[in-house]
């Protein structure tokens, strides 16, 4: 009965962008990531940790915490740049749907459609009890990628030896990945979308021992399903020499290497992650404008009863496929300024975080104490400066050729 959010949360970070950043980490340099990955789920824990315990203390979604802490024009500008990333996200969500159902042979224009009708449905004519269970199975169909990953044959020993020993290495191609790995992994959307999640669902600090575990679960789930990803691409594509630049070239160069049910097991995890990311995203993105607007939201709610929540999310669903079937070339700008956008706001949610968890005016005895706030503190620094290090990367690529000199 409690457990979801953090389960929900963290498997939807595994979206079209996040699959793609993982077979590209693994197809072009093999098991060399891997070690990263325990720090990550490390990271993620506690930070989701932290959203679960203030959204159950306080009974309240972030949006709202900010906007009584920072006022109202302060957080207007925070949610602008939000719904634009966000937008940007549902846009490469759709475009990962299309992408999966063409290895299938169906064209955009009919399986982009009918996602987005479905995610509608779920969302709109559902209760927040149903819609948590459909998300709870999408989760599971993530196995498909740890299927796929024994599939791929990878020689275990030098896949444990890669997770235990770590490795760096100065060229631009590597950085960048090492550091758009950690900024996929952790999103500004996730902190906002899990909050309000518990709070639709009722959750008291009773349940809070529950939650953790829902969070820790979660969190480790999903860093798992990264691992096999990585595992499948770098046993496959890089023993073999071959280069991908999308999560659909990865599904497509597997076929030959591990065989067409490993190739289809990677394309249905696409489209399953595609759908699920494509009804999360948007759905967080209404919670955060009502909360801070003070409007009526939640799965629960009738349309009539709540039109701008169920209004904000037909609209970017809407949107989000539209840009889809238009005859653009390449969504790579979109996904770019999206993150873009992430780095931005990430620094700055965590902060805020940190400021209102260790408040004991609002989080009483649930507040951070000393040694907590110290660790959460310096995790949170190393994340920011990761995160600015992408920004800077995105921002001015030619960067890059200072690390490939050092």
């Amino acid at each position: 009965m409690i457990l979801g959010p953090g389960i929900i949360t963290a498997n939807v970070d595994n979206d079209a962008g996040g699959i793609t950043t993982y077979s590209v980490a693994g197809a072009h340099y093999g098991y060399g990531l891997l070690w990263m990955l325990p720090l990550v789920v490390l990271a993620l824990i506690l930070v989701q940790e932290m959203s679960a315990r203030l959204g159950i203390v306080t009974g309240k979604g972030l949006a709202d915490l900010i906007r009584e802490r920072l006022g109202i024009r302060a957080t207007a500008v925070l949610l602008g740049l939000l719904v634009i990333a966000n937008l940007a996200n549902t846009v490469s969500e759709f475009a990962g749907v299309a992408a999966s159902m063409e290895i299938f042979g169906v064209t955009k224009f009919l399986s982009v459609p009918l996602a987005a009708v479905l995610v509608w449905v779920i969302i709109v004519k559902g209760s927040y009890k149903g819609v948590e269970r459909v998300f709870l199975v999408a989760s599971l169909i993530y196995l498909t990628y740890v299927v796929s990953g024994f599939l791929a044959h990878p020689v275990w020993k030098d896949v444990l030896t890669a997770t235990v020993t770590p490795s760096f290495r100065f060229d631009a191609g590597y950085v960048t990945l090492f550091v758009t790995v950690i900024g996929t992994t952790i999103a500004p959307w996730m902190q906002f979308y899990q909050q309000a999640s518990i709070v639709d669902k009722g959750l008291k600090p009773a349940d809070l021992p529950y939650e953790r575990l829902d969070v820790l679960v979660g969190s480790i789930f999903a860093v798992l399903v990264a691992a096999f990803i990585v595992i499948a691409c770098a046993a496959t594509i890089f023993a073999g020499g071959l280069t991908i630049e999308t999560a659909k070239d990865a599904a497509l160069a597997l076929r030959p290497l591990a065989g067409p049910y490993a190739s289809s097991l990677f394309a249905l995890g696409l489209l399953n992650a595609s759908v699920f990311s494509a009804a999360i995203l948007p759905l967080s993105t209404a919670y955060v404008v009502c909360e801070a607007f003070g409007w009526d939201a939640g799965v629960d709610r009738k349309l009539r009863e709540a039109p701008v929540f169920f209004g904000i999310y037909t609209a970017l669903i809407v949107l989000g496929a539209a840009i889809v079937l238009l005859p653009i070339r390449s969504l790579v700008q979109a996904m770019m300024a999206s993150q873009t956008l992430n780095g931005v706001l990430l620094p700055v949610i965590l902060i805020v975080m940190l400021i209102l968890i260790s408040d004991r005016r609002i989080m009483g005895r649930f507040a951070n104490g000393r040694v907590l706030n110290f660790i959460s503190g310096a995790v949170v620094v190393v994340l920011i400066l990761l995160t600015l290090l992408l920004l800077a990367l995105t921002v001015f690529p030619g960067l890059g050729a200072v690390f490939s000199a050092a």
